[in-house]
């Protein structure tokens, strides 16, 4: 049976997402606030956390990051009213694998969590590129059995162009993939966020090619 934790300080959004999940065959866990979910984490560990933003002792975004620099990769859905684009970015960019604005249907909130057990289910255990080595489970990349120490975005990035090796792939759609969001005219982020990653692979012996106006290429150098 999976674990859900979800982390709502609306008390009627908190027990309405309990007992549906319950209902849907999952065991669920409370918290109102982020002390509490600390709590339920220092105990055991969820499949997926269901994260709001506003809470009484604290800001969701910030305990999303401390859970990441901590080494935590539970996937995390983000479930609040913060439901810009700006927001969804923010959220995004701080280690959330989805974003789910409010008000929302709880059939939504459902599928996405199905969506996420379904893509870990068909991520294999390890990927191997030559001397270069990713964990999609625990959002890792070595090189040799050393660690990249990559950002979410960053591993990402690399699990998708490991699984386009030889293609190129546009910088419009590395962001709807990665970023989950359409891009505008700011392609900046994903340039910058590729431009690292160059650098920390360059031992591999594999390259991001660009090709102007037309995207990026994995390929070995």
């Amino acid at each position: 049976m999976k674990t859900v934790l979800c982390v709502e300080d609306d008390l009627k959004i908190l027990y309405n997402n309990r007992d549906m999940l319950t209902e849907d065959g999952y065991n669920v866990l409370t918290a109102e606030t982020l002390s509490q979910a600390r709590q339920h984490l220092s105990d055991t560990a969820p499949d997926v956390i269901v994260l709001d933003i506003m809470l009484p002792d604290g800001n969701g975004l910030e305990f999303l990051k401390e859970l990441r620099a901590a080494g935590n990769n539970t996937p995390v859905i983000m479930l609040t009213a913060w439901n810009r684009s700006g927001h969804i970015v923010q959220g995004l960019d701080s280690g959330a694998n989805d974003y789910i604005g409010k008000p929302f249907e709880y059939e939504v909130l459902l599928a996405r969590i199905k969506a996420l057990f379904r893509n870990i289910e068909y991520l294999s255990e390890r990927i191997v590129c030559g001397i270069l080595t990713l964990s999609p489970i625990s959002g890792q990349a070595f090189i040799n059995g050393e660690d990249l120490l990559l950002t979410q975005k960053e591993f990402a990035l690399l699990l998708m162009f490991v699984q386009n090796e030889g293609k190129t792939v546009s910088t419009e759609y590395l962001y709807e993939k990665v970023w989950g969001l359409q891009i505008i005219d700011d392609m900046g982020t994903v340039n910058t966020t590729i431009s690292r990653l160059r650098k920390k692979i360059e031992p591999s012996g594999y390259y991001i090619f660009v090709t102007r106006n037309k995207g990026y290429t994995f390929d070995k150098t």
